[in-house]
C-alpha cells in the first residue's frame, strides 16, 4: 500500500494538514536536543521529511523504511536502508537519536519496534516521535472526524489511492491510548517519557531518553 502511494505521499500530507506538518516535524527534530553532527536514525522514514529536517538542523541521519517504494521516491536521501522496525539491522547503541513520524499505528509488532528503538540508542540517547491524535475537546473532535475520516479519503481518492486513504484515517484505532504508550516506552527501556499535544490534539509528540 505504501509503495503505491509513495509518489504523492508528501503532497497529500501537506493537503491533509494544510501545510502545518512541516512545522510539526521541525519541532520533532528540535526536541531531540542533540548537538550538531549527532547520529540519528529515522524509522519509517518514508520519502524523507524528517530525514531532511534532521539535515537542516545539522544532524547526521540514516533513514530506514519497510516500503521500498517510499525509499525509491526518496532516493535523494544520502543514506537509507530497507528494514522492518521490529528487526533493525543496526548495532546496539549506535545512534544518539531516533525519530519516527506518523508510523506507530502501522507497526504490527509495536512493542518489539519500541524495544528496537531503545536497543539502537546509546544510553542517554534521545527519542522524538510524532503521531496522529484525536482532540479531547468535543467541538474540535467533531471537526477532526469530519475532516480526517470524511474528507481526507475523498482527497486521497482524487489525487492518490482510494484504498490507502480509507485505511489511514481508520488506522488511528490501532494506536494505544497515551498512558498505555507511556508504559510501553518504559518497558522498552526509556525514561522521562513526555507527551505533548499539538494544536488542541490534532497530532501528538512523544519524547524520551534511553535509560542508562
Amino acid at each position: 500500500m505504501f509503495d503505491t502511494i509513495a509518489p504523492r505521499y508528501e503532497f497529500v500530507n501537506k493537503l491533509m494538514t494544510l501545510g502545518m506538518d512541516r512545522r510539526w516535524r521541525r519541532h520533532t527534530i528540535r526536541d531531540l536536543y542533540l548537538p550538531p553532527e549527532s547520529r540519528v536514525l529515522d524509522i519509517a522514514t518514508g520519502t524523507g521529511d524528517l530525514y531532511r529536517e534532521s539535515l537542516r538542523q545539522g544532524l547526521l541521519p540514516i533513514g530506514t523504511d519497510l516500503s521500498f517504494g517510499m525509499l525509491a521516491v526518496g532516493q535523494h536521501l544520502n543514506i537509507s536502508v530497507q528494514s522492518d522496525a521490529a528487526h533493525l539491522p543496526f548495532l546496539s547503541g549506535s545512534f544518539d537519536g531516533v525519530t519516527c513520524g506518523y508510523a506507530l499505528r502501522n507497526f504490527t509488532e509495536l512493542q518489539l519496534s519500541l524495544n528496537e528503538m531503545a536497543r539502537v540508542l546509546r544510553p542517554g540517547g534521545r527519542l522524538s516521535i510524532i503521531e496522529v491524535s484525536e482532540p479531547k475537546n468535543v467541538v474540535l473532535r467533531f471537526g477532526f472526524r469530519i475532516w480526517f475520516r470524511g474528507l481526507v479519503p475523498i482527497i486521497g481518492a482524487i489525487v492518490s489511492d482510494r484504498g490507502a486513504y480509507q485505511y489511514l484515517p481508520k488506522s488511528t484505532a490501532y494506536l494505544p491510548p497515551t498512558e498505555v504508550l507511556r508504559s510501553m516506552f518504559n518497558v522498552a527501556g526509556f525514561s522521562a517519557v513526555n507527551h505533548h499535544s499539538i494544536l488542541g490534539g490534532l497530532s501528538q509528540r512523544f519524547t524520551a531518553t534511553r535509560s542508562t
